[in-house]
């Protein structure tokens, strides 16, 4: 008989490593997660897993009263937090990925924990092979035009541009993104760009970033993209979990980029004045 070494019972301290061990099939592994968790997963909520703080805010009591013998959390971190998690003295997996393949790696290094290295494995090829095949369509749906600029932001005050994996799904979606992803920028340098489309996502903000009110407010009315009703709200967790979800946001991506070719999915909302 073969005994299983791999982590049994599992804090979950970012929504990213909840979704990961949903798809690889091992959420029974879960013992307590944060209640962003439970927003992105709503399966965690059954099963009578506790709910603790998260990684920019952890306290080592609460993960102790869970029992964990793995403790995964992730960026963004707060330092006293760390000092939380690390007090707790229970092993402790952190992760801070940035592109696409350090997602990958992430996945494979936490199904390698919980013992489901081959479903990990599937996870990732069935991400690459969506990001491949929505790559090939717009390829030869718009062979011979121009790639439509795109600004995306995870944050509006400062004004953050998304992070990398974001700006390779945009270009995965046909779509060039506008500055460098995960940096500060301005209203002024974006008005600058003039850009075709605008999407936001907000960390936190689900589907409520107030369209109108930011156009109105940063001086963005002779925008390309505000004059052509080509500015969107795509909810938080599907463009900023770095987990499978991030393939829902490729399809939000794709929908904004080429509006009637692809599908409109749940999570998209578009400004439809072209006048705000």
């Amino acid at each position: 008989m073969t005994s299983d070494y791999s982590a049994q019972r599992v804090v979950c301290l970012q929504p990213s490593a909840t979704v990961i061990l949903s798809a690889i099939g091992r959420l029974d592994r879960i013992v307590a997660c944060t209640k962003y968790c439970a927003d992105v997963c709503p399966e965690v909520k059954n099963g009578g897993r506790l709910i603790v703080a998260d990684s920019w805010t952890a306290q080592s009591q609460q993960i102790l009263e869970a029992r964990p013998d793995l403790v995964i959390a992730a960026v963004p971190y707060q330092q006293r937090a760390v000092v939380e998690i690390l007090k707790a003295g229970i092993r402790f997996l952190g992760l801070a990925p940035k592109k696409l393949a350090d997602i990958y790696t992430d996945i494979a290094t936490i199904a390698g924990a919980v013992s489901a290295s081959q479903r990990g494995q599937a996870v990732i090829a069935d991400m690459q092979r969506e990001i491949g095949n929505l790559r090939a369509a717009v390829t030869r749906m718009s062979t011979g035009t121009k790639r439509p600029l795109v600004f995306c932001e995870e944050w509006g005050k400062p004004l953050i541009a998304s992070q990398p994996w974001v700006a390779e799904l945009v270009e995965a979606a046909g779509g060039n993104f506008l500055g460098d992803p995960g940096t500060h920028t301005s209203a002024e340098a974006v008005l600058a760009r003039d850009p075709d489309v605008m999407i936001a996502a907000w960390c936190g903000a689900g589907d409520r970033v107030p369209l109108q009110k930011i156009v109105r407010d940063r001086g963005w009315d002779q925008l390309r993209a505000v004059r052509d009703g080509r500015v969107y709200c795509i909810r938080d967790e599907l463009l900023n979990t770095p987990a499978p979800t991030l393939m829902l946001g490729l399809g939000a991506l794709a929908a904004a980029i080429h509006p009637g070719s692809f599908p409109q999915p749940e999570g998209l909302r578009c400004i439809r004045e072209t006048r705000i």
